[in-house]
């Protein structure tokens, strides 16, 4: 009787339990869909605001590339040797790009057009990054999920939709490699942590696809492949080692170095540079603990003394042997087998002291403390109560969290642009202190409310553990009813039950206790609230203003309304319409790209800055003075040269506020040009109290010709002086294009002058020059006998 009312008692508790579940699941999805939109149409600002096109530099490349897909093939994009960047060396492009993004918005493209939908690929390119930021959002969810349920995932997803440091490299028609990358990060994370959960292989091999996917996107997945092992070691430092953590770690560098080695511009790089030696290290002492405890299982204590010794000595030597293998391999490279961008990110000031080419891009700089209230807002006070929350209870998973997010703190601080890795973490780590927070400020009301039985909570809360209990009981009493033992087996029962009853007691009590003052549990949640009102309006904020302006078209308010510069596509144009299809345009590296997918004309040097050596040559041009200059330029069969200029209009990442890390690059390559003769007393200044050398270079004169007419003063509006030489000609260029608000001016080399046969130089005694013309005529000799 005792086991049937139990049964019947159990019934509505399931059906409550399943319908509770299935309402919550329901509900999931609706938010996560809701969330989905809201990372996707908050990045549309700057098509709304602007127009439909590629913004940056960078992004101009994948789209020539992404144009290039879909009109030749895949077969033509692996072979394809692209003759219009780096003249004359040009460039082989399936080897040197990763092809992740391109071949993602190209597949889109296809699926698109074999559905009838007719979109242009610049379209597909613009629209990209939003979509994929809803994918990151949702694996963010499923990331947080596992480590501290759904709730928390829930708030990850929706602070990671809203982000800032996100939203700046994912807005619509930012078309750059981290816009699928972030993505991929935090979808192998998720992999790997589900693979730890479960000690699932299916998991693990789509881990290590995973895995391939970001090698493919991003050269940013050196971080995965270093933050794993670390993580790996952590767990088996502190005593946590288990088969699934080998299940979860084994087939991702096996199969994941294998697959990361098919990328072309990865290659054996995978393993033989230093940044994979980690992961290599860490793969055989996992083997070697593995091992410790399979001997472990099988053997009696003393003699697993004795092969324990055997095993420790044997991996010990295995792994001195690969030690010095390693150091063999990395004594022989220059940098120790370290790409430049990794050392400067273990030494912040290598970049400086010995490859300026890095430290002059300004996302490779440290961040500003502002920066990061900019770019993770109110984020930045909930990372460590997040911490401490996955400290409760610590776990696999949540040990992986607090890695991720040490980790990220520190590369975030050394370069501003990896703040983006670090906006994953911050929106994980918040996510769950608010969902922490909440659960214990809403239980607190809950068991405080007027007209809320206390019992009743505590029965509400325990009937999920008690349901799967009744159900063991019912099922153990069915079998024993026929058996001789029933009194005693009733008996036991019930002083089990009775057992139980103080415990839910104390429980009852215990968190009776835990809970919060109801008006402090009130105030508590509105300020949580308040909070996220805040980081909502600054989210949106960002997004609309900060970050949603293509650096293409400039725009700029004043008391005469809104202004638009259109400089930029208004010289690519003027290149595209008047020069001839085999010119070749110099110009600083930072418009490589674009005047290379713009204007459709062959450049010296762009972005990809593979070759320091040739970037190095244009800067040594722009420093030296004209005629020096020309000749470089004339060597390197250039006829015309392009600099940006934001005097006029108070634009200040302009070509003279870069001119010293051109001579910097330059000086580098070519002792003669030494940065303290363009400083006067240690100041960079192109007044009148400018060095002759810095008046005299061509950057110069090619930015500051005819200046002076602008306002009869030649009053530059970023440096906010007047300049130092204002009349003067050039006699080696000559102006053929200026756009409308002088931002762009493009200068033609002018053609070498006719040599004169039988001309040579002039008599330096004082006779020759009172001679006459027929008599110093005849004393002229051929310079060819």
């Amino acid at each position: 009787m005792a086991a049937t009312e139990t049964s019947t008692a159990t019934v509505p508790t399931l059906y409550t339990n399943t319908l509770r579940n299935a309402f919550g699941g329901v509900l999931s999805f609706f938010i996560l869909l809701l969330i989905g939109v809201l990372a996707f149409s908050i990045r549309l600002f700057s098509v709304i605001k602007y127009e439909s096109v590629i913004h940056e530099f960078d992004p101009y490349f994948n789209y020539r590339v992404t144009q290039f897909l879909t009109k030749n093939g895949i077969y033509e994009f692996w072979n394809w040797f692209d003759d219009r960047t780096w003249y004359p060396l040009g460039r082989v492009i399936g080897g040197t790009v990763y092809p992740g993004l391109t071949l993602t918005a190209g597949t889109i493209w296809w699926l698109l057009n074999s559905l009838n939908i007719p979109l242009s690929v610049e379209t597909v390119c613009v629209f990209t990054a939003p979509i994929f930021s809803a994918f990151a959002s949702w694996a963010a969810y499923l990331l947080t999920k596992e480590v501290k349920g759904a709730g928390a995932g829930l708030t990850a997803a929706a602070l990671l939709a809203m982000v800032p440091s996100y939203i700046s490299r994912s807005v619509a028609g930012s078309y750059d490699n981290e816009a699928v990358a972030i993505f991929a990060l935090i979808f192998t994370f998720y992999l790997y942590i589900k693979t730890l959960n479960t000690g699932s292989l299916f998991y693990a091999t789509l881990n290590s696809i995973a895995y391939f996917y970001m090698v493919c996107s991003w050269g940013g997945y050196t971080f995965i492949i270093n933050l794993i092992p670390m993580h790996v070691l952590l767990c088996i430092v502190t005593g946590r080692y288990s088969s699934r953590l080998y299940i979860a770690y084994a087939p991702l560098v096996v199969l994941g170095t294998l697959l990361a080695a098919l990328v072309p511009v990865v290659g054996f790089n995978a393993v033989m540079t230093s940044e994979h030696f980690a992961s290599f290290l860490v793969f055989i002492i996992i083997h070697v603990v593995a091992l410790v405890y399979y001997i472990k299982g099988i053997l009696s204590p003393k003699m697993f003394k004795v092969a324990v010794t055997l095993v420790v000595s044997a991996g010990l030597a295995v792994c001195l042997a690969m030690i010095a293998v390693l150091i063999a391999l990395v004594a022989s490279s220059p940098t120790k087998g370290w790409s430049g961008r990794s050392l400067s990110l273990l030494d912040p000031t290598y970049a400086s002291k010995y490859i300026p080419i890095i430290a002059s891009v300004s996302e490779h700089q440290p961040p500003t403390w502002p920066s990061y209230f900019m770019d993770i807002n109110v984020l930045a006070f909930l990372v460590p109560a997040g911490i401490i929350a996955c400290f409760l209870p610590l776990s696999d998973a949540s040990s992986f969290v607090v890695l991720y997010i040490a980790t990220s703190v520190y590369f975030s601080g050394v370069m501003v642009r990896l703040m983006l890795v670090l906006a994953p973490a911050a929106c994980i780590t918040s996510g769950i202190a608010l969902s922490q927070a909440f659960d214990v400020f809403t239980r607190s009301i809950k068991f405080q409310l007027p007209g809320v039985s206390s019992n009743a909570e505590v029965d509400a809360g325990e009937t999920s553990s008690a349901t799967a209990e009744a159900q063991n009981n019912v099922v153990k009493t069915e079998k024993t009813e026929t058996s001789k033992d029933r009194p005693s087996r009733k008996s036991k029962k019930k002083e089990r039950e009775h057992v139980e009853k103080p415990s839910t007691k104390a429980k009852a009590e215990k968190k009776r206790l835990l809970a919060l003052p109801l008006e402090a549990s009130f105030i508590s949640l509105l300020l949580l609230v308040l909070l996220g009102a805040f980081y909502v309006v600054h989210c949106v904020w960002a997004a609309a203003e900060a970050y949603s302006a293509p650096s293409i078209v400039l725009t700029s308010h004043s008391h005469d309304g809104l202004h638009v510069f259109d400089d930029f596509r208004e010289a690519y144009a003027w290149l595209r319409h008047n020069t001839d299809v085999d010119d070749k345009v110099a110009s600083w590296w930072d418009y490589g790209y674009q005047t290379t997918a713009m204007a459709n004309r062959t450049v010296i040097v762009d972005n990809n800055t593979w070759n320091n050596t040739h970037i190095a040559t244009v800067g040594t041009a722009m420093s030296s003075p004209e005629k020096a200059a020309w000749e470089i330029f004339h060597s390197l069969d250039v006829k015309y040269v392009l600099v940006v200029f934001g005097g006029l209009v108070g634009y200040p990442s302009d070509d003279i506020n870069k001119f010293l890390w051109m001579v910097r690059i330059g000086g580098g390559v070519f002792p003669h040009i030494k940065e303290p003769d363009y400083l006067r007393d240690g100041q960079y200044r192109i007044d009148s109290q400018a060095t002759p050398t810095m008046l005299n270079c061509l950057m110069y004169k090619l930015s500051y010709y005819r200046f002076v007419e602008t306002d009869g003063k030649g009053f530059d509006r970023v440096r906010r002086t007047e300049i130092g030489k204002k009349y003067f000609k050039l006699s080696h260029f000559e102006e053929v294009f200026t756009t409308h608000h002088w931002m762009v001016r493009i200068y033609k080399l002018k053609p070498p002058k006719n040599r004169i046969r039988g001309k040579t130089k002039k008599s330096k005694s004082k006779t020759s020059s009172t001679s006459s013309p027929r008599k110093s005529g005849t004393k002229k000799k051929n310079p060819w006998h």
